[in-house]
């Protein structure tokens, strides 16, 4: 069964473009050319595995859409579309609730890629919801009953720490974890907060130990202003 996506877009001509490209590629896709039509179709979101958003519409933004869906606490997977990479339009996107965005003009690629990686993510929250006992990402593999991990089929010796920041990570595969979630994911029983600075040393530790090339990471990548993000690849 195909996965279904909406794409909310107003330009005709990227519309037509992306809807061909994507039924290629093994997507069912519909579309929405405002933030009216959109809400339309999103009264009965459960058909959906997957929202692509303009930012800018004729009657208003993608923010809008993505804020009313996130209000009704729904947690389908949102891709915005920007027409700039300036920082407080990423970070807006990100902060109403969006999972990633790709700035136009991109490369059909570069989207499905993403799609994919959401399509992915979404389903291991699920399974980890259905009490999944273990996920495989790349080269690394873990055992949620045990609490261990392998690298390479190799046993990694991590800090309990180090476990949950490698934990949070990976089931964030291919998209980007704040700062700020990993100092929520990583209050202690004591109640001490991780600041920035112990924050950095827990990255350098956990590259150390799962990179090839710690100074040249290619799991663990620092997404500047931003947090971290988890690659997976196999090496």
């Amino acid at each position: 069964m195909n996965n279904k996506l909406l794409l909310l877009e107003d330009d005709i001509s990227l519309i037509d473009g992306l809807q061909y490209s994507l039924n290629k590629n093994g997507f069912a896709v519909e579309i929405a050319r405002t933030v009216s039509e959109a809400k339309k179709h999103l009264q009965d979101i459960e058909q959906y595995d997957l929202l692509i958003l303009d930012v800018t519409l004729p009657d208003g933004t993608g923010f809008e859409v993505c804020e009313l869906i996130r209000k009704r606490n729904e947690h389908i997977p949102i891709i915005f579309l920007t027409a700039s990479d300036e920082e407080v339009s990423i970070i807006r996107g990100l902060d109403c609730g969006g999972d990633d965005y790709i700035t136009k003009p991109f490369k059909l690629g570069e989207l499905c890629s993403r799609i994919h990686a959401l399509l992915r993510r979404a389903g291991l929250s699920k399974a980890k919801d259905e009490k999944i006992t273990q996920v495989d990402c790349g080269d690394i593999s873990i055992d949620f009953l045990t609490s261990r991990v392998a690298l390479r089929q190799q046993p990694l010796d991590l800090t309990n720490v180090e476990y949950r920041l490698l934990c949070l990570l990976v089931q964030n595969v291919n998209r980007i974890v704040t700062r700020e979630i990993i100092f929520d994911e990583l209050w202690d029983g004591a109640g001490n907060f991780v600041d920035d600075n112990t924050l950095s040393v827990y990255i350098r530790r956990l590259r150390e130990k799962v990179e090839t090339d710690p100074s040249h990471p290619k799991h663990l990548i620092t997404v500047r202003g931003f947090g971290y993000q988890w690659k997976e690849v196999s090496e």
